[in-house]
C-alpha cells in the first residue's frame, strides 16, 4: 500500500517515487524558496503568547465521535498553611446523545498532567500513567457515585505514547521508540494485557490509521543513523511488515498528518517544496502531491485535525478542518481540495483547540468548555465553494473568505470530479 506522492513523469508501476521527483505547487510552479517569515508548522507551535500558562493535556475524541476524554483540572481549597491549587482528574464526554454531557472519573489520588487518556467505544476511558520506570495502563469507568478501575498491566520502557483511537474503538495501541527501533504495543484489547505486536526499524512517531479495520498503521520513521523522515505503512496483522508510504523526494521529510479511509484523501506535511508545506494526495494514486498556496496564509500556523467521512471515491470533495494559530489565538479553517479556498471561521470560546469531528453531511462539531458551559459542542456547517473554486467578487468591506467569521453557510453541493480530470495545474486563481 504505497502512495505515489510527488513523482516525475517516469514513476514506476509500483507507485514508488523516482529520484529527484518535483514538488508540485497548486499553481503548477516548481520549487519555491523558503520564506524567512514562515510561522512554526507544528501543532501549537504558534499563537501562544509569551508568558502564557502551559497547554492543558490533550483532549481525545473516539474515531466514531461517540465519546471523548481529557484530563480536567479541579480546584483544591487552600490549607491553613498552603495556597489553593488544582488537581487533575479524568473526565469523559458523551458526544453522540441528544446533548453532550461530561462525567468526572476521579480517584483517591489526583492524576499527573503527563498522563494520557483515550476514550473507548464502550464508554470506558483508558489511561496511561508513568510510575517510576514503568508505564501502567488501566481502564476507568463510572460505577454508582464513584469510579471503577480495571488495571491492564504495565510496560517497562523509557517512553510510551498512546496512538490515536482505533477505528473500532475496542483496542488501543502505543509506541515505544528506542535508539534503533520502535515497538508497537497492544495495550488494550489483547488476551493477556499489554503485548508487543510489531518492531519497526528506526525511530517512529506520529500515527495515522489507514483503514477501518485497524490493521494498517502509518508512522513517520527516521532510520538509525539519521536521514530524512518518511511515512511508512505497518501491517499489524503480518507481524509489523513495513511498506514505504511517502517518497516525495530523496532528501525530503515527508510526514502523514491525516488519512480518510473512505475517500483515500491524505493530508501531508513535507519540505519537498523547499520548506515545510501542507499538501494533499490520494492513497494508492500515482498523481503528484499538491501543495495549495491557500494553505499557507501569512503569519499563522495551519494544522489539519479532521476530515469529512463518507465521501466514497471523492477525495476532492472532502471538507478538511484545520486549526489556525496566530497572534490573536486559535480559530478554525475549512478547505476542500476541489474548492482551493481556505474559509476561516471563529471558534467557540473555550474550544478544545485542534479537536473536532465531521458528520457525513458536512457539519463540524467543535467541543468546548467555558465558564458557563462545562461540556458543549458548537456545530458549524461547511462553507460552500463556488463551482470553479475561485472567490466570488465582493463589495468593499464584504467577507472575502480570509477573515475569521462565525457565520455558517448552507451545506455544499459536491460534484464528484474524477481525480485524473481534476483541473489542478496550469490555472491561476484570482486573489
Amino acid at each position: 500500500m504505497t502512495v505515489c506522492a510527488i513523482e516525475n513523469k517516469h514513476a514506476g508501476a509500483t507507485g514508488a517515487a523516482e529520484d529527484h521527483g518535483d514538488a508540485v505547487l497548486e499553481n503548477g510552479d516548481p520549487e519555491a524558496p523558503a520564506a524567512p517569515d514562515d510561522p512554526p508548522d507544528e501543532a501549537g507551535g504558534a499563537g501562544t503568547p509569551l508568558g502564557a500558562a502551559p497547554a492543558a493535556p490533550a483532549f481525545t475524541i473516539a474515531a466514531d465521535g461517540s465519546y471523548a476524554a481529557r484530563l480536567a483540572l479541579a480546584a483544591v481549597p487552600a490549607e491553613a498553611s498552603g495556597e489553593a491549587g488544582g488537581a487533575w482528574f479524568v473526565e469523559r464526554w458523551t458526544l453522540d446523545g441528544p446533548e453532550p454531557y461530561a462525567v468526572p472519573l476521579p480517584l483517591d489520588q489526583p492524576e499527573e498532567p503527563d498522563s494520557e487518556v483515550l476514550p473507548m467505544a464502550d464508554g470506558r476511558v483508558l489511561i496511561r500513567r508513568r510510575v517510576a520506570d514503568r508505564h501502567v495502563v488501566s481502564l476507568l469507568y463510572p460505577t454508582g457515585p464513584g469510579t471503577g478501575e480495571l488495571p491492564l498491566g504495565a510496560v517497562e520502557c523509557a517512553d510510551l505514547t498512546l496512538l490515536p483511537p482505533t477505528p473500532d474503538g475496542m483496542s488501543a495501541y502505543a509506541l515505544s521508540a528506542g535508539a534503533h527501533s520502535t515497538s508497537v504495543w497492544l495495550v488494550a484489547g489483547g488476551a493477556f494485557g499489554p503485548e508487543p505486536v510489531a518492531e519497526v526499524p528506526g525511530r517512529c512517531s506520529g500515527g495515522v490509521w489507514l483503514d477501518r479495520a485497524g490493521r494498517m498503521l502509518a508512522l513517520d520513521r527516521e532510520m538509525p543513523g539519521g536521514g530524512p523522515v518518511k511515512a511508512v505503512a505497518v501491517d499489524l496483522e503480518r507481524g509489523g511488515e513495513v511498506t514505504p508510504l511517502l517518497q516525495i523526494a530523496p532528501d525530503s521529510n515527508d510526514r502523514l498528518l491525516l488519512a480518510d479511509p473512505d475517500s483515500g484523501l491524505l493530508l501531508i506535511r513535507s519540505d519537498a517544496p523547499g520548506h515545510d508545506r501542507l499538501g494533499w494526495g490520494v492513497l494508492g494514486s500515482c498523481l503528484p502531491v499538491r501543495f495549495p498556496e491557500c494553505l499557507r496564509p501569512a503569519d499563522v500556523a495551519v494544522t489539519p485535525f479532521a476530515v469529512q467521512p463518507g465521501q466514497m471515491l471523492m477525495p476532492e470533495s472532502c471538507a478538511v478542518a484545520l486549526r489556525i494559530d496566530g497572534a490573536a489565538g486559535s480559530w478554525v479553517g475549512v478547505w476542500r481540495p476541489a474548492g482551493r479556498r481556505l474559509h476561516q471561521l471563529a471558534a467557540p470560546e473555550g474550544w478544545q483547540a485542534g479537536r473536532g469531528v465531521w458528520t457525513r453531511d458536512g457539519v463540524l462539531g467543535l467541543p468546548y468548555a467555558d465558564g458557563n458551559v462545562a461540556c458543549g459542542v458548537t456545530l458549524l456547517e461547511a462553507p460552500v465553494d463556488d463551482e470553479h473554486g475561485t472567490r466570488p467578487s465582493a463589495e468593499p468591506g464584504a467577507e472575502s473568505g480570509m477573515q475569521p467569521s462565525a457565520a455558517a453557510a448552507p451545506l455544499p453541493v459536491c460534484k464528484p470530479i474524477p481525480l485524473g480530470q481534476a483541473p489542478l495545474t496550469g490555472r491561476m486563481v484570482p486573489g
